[in-house]
This record gives C-alpha cells, structure tokens and sequence, in this order.
C-alpha cells in the first residue's frame, strides 16, 4: 500500500478514537485514482480546529476561523479542513460566510470541479456526490453545481481548469468552455499574483500562458 495512504488510515483511526470523521479529498483522491505519485494530503473532517487541538497541539491553527489546520505528521504534509458551507462570494474570490457542518453533504458543493470533489474513507471507498468518478473516467472536466455561478463565484476557477486540463491531459466540457468564453472578462478582476501562482503549480507553463494570453492576460 502507497505509504502516504497507510499515514491516511493511521490519522482516520486517531481521529475516530476522539469521536471524528476524517477523509481524503480534493486532489489527493483524484491522484490516488489515478495512480498519480501523491505529494501533500489533502484531508476534511467533521472536527473543528478547536476540537482537533485537543489531540492534535503541534499543527498550524493560523486560519483556523476558516476552518484550515496544517501539520506534518510522520514527515508528510497535511492539510485539513472542517467540513463546511459557503456563501456570500462578494469581491468574486472569497466567501464571505463561513458555516462548519457536521455533515459531508453539506460539503461537497462549495467544491470547484467534480474530479475534485471525490472523499476517500479509511476502507478506500470512494464516496462520490456529482459524479466524479465517471468524469475521471472519461477525462472530462465538469463543474459542480451550476458553471455560471461557480465561475462568477471565484474567476480564479478558469486559471485552474486549464491548468488541470493541460497537467491531466483532460479536456472541458462543452457546458463549461462556452460559459468560460463568456466570462473571461472576470479574469481581470484577479491580482496577477494569484494567476501567477497558478501558473508555478502547471506542469506546462508555456501553454498555460499561451491560453490566457488569448484571453488578454499578458504580462506573465
């Protein structure tokens, strides 16, 4: 077994011994479908950063009021995040509420693409809300939820789908390209250093900047 995924079932136990669910999510599900090698592990929980605390003291509690901790365990980064709600995305970037949740299906839909909007459990069973598991298998990038609303949600979100489309060699939905050239104009409202970040995470970078160049992005 991938010993990243034996230090996963290590932390699921813990967590359980205090009364907590924890699962794998995001990217690291998605690479561990597959059989993409894992760097750092992406983990959600229904235990807030002031009940994690009390076993778990040595993390980074810095944004913890979003429900975010960070900590090394056995030499491994991890970041967990409380299950939660979302709302109120006012400067098209952040949301502006807030609500940890106790339940999972209350997580998922703040959630940007269905291929990273897959949970993983202790037993490796994938537990799967939108989809995702046959967009995986098909190599197509789908929106959660609603395209417009999401893309007008966090703009930040077109950066991204280009660049798992190019990393992944995916391609886009229909749906979603047609809504995405109708919203490139919000690129513009993001700070260059946020798409530049994006950037740095792309395994063809060129490419990536060859695409936003096409949508007036330049300066990169």
């Amino acid at each position: 077994m991938n010993s990243k995924i034996s230090l996963f079932i290590e932390l699921v136990d813990l967590f359980e011994r205090y009364g907590f669910q924890l699962y794998l999510v995001g990217g690291s599900t998605r690479d561990y479908l597959l059989n993409i090698p894992l760097s750092d592990m992406d983990l959600v929980s229904d235990a807030t950063p002031d009940e994690v605390k009390e076993f778990l003291e040595n993390a980074d509690y810095t944004f913890a009021r979003f429900g975010s901790v960070k900590f090394i365990y056995k030499g491994v980064k991890f970041d967990l995040t409380t299950f939660r709600k979302e709302a109120g995305y006012v400067d098209s970037r952040h949301p502006n509420v807030v609500f940890f949740t106790k339940d999972i299906k209350e997580d998922y839909p703040r959630r940007d693409i269905t291929i990273n909007a897959l949970y993983l459990d202790k037993d490796l069973n994938v537990i799967d809300f939108v989809n995702g598991v046959t967009d995986l298998n098909n190599k197509v990038i789908k929106m959660v939820g609603d395209p417009e609303i999401r893309i007008k949600e966090d703009p930040l979100r077109i950066v991204r789908i280009y660049r798992f489309k190019l990393d992944l060699d995916f391609s886009i939905d229909t749906e979603l390209e047609i809504v995405i050239a109708n919203n490139k104009e919000l690129l513009h409202q993001l700070r260059k250093e946020k798409i530049l970040e994006e950037i740095r995470k792309c395994h063809h970078q060129s490419e990536l900047k060859s695409i936003l160049e096409k949508f007036d992005i330049n300066n990169l």
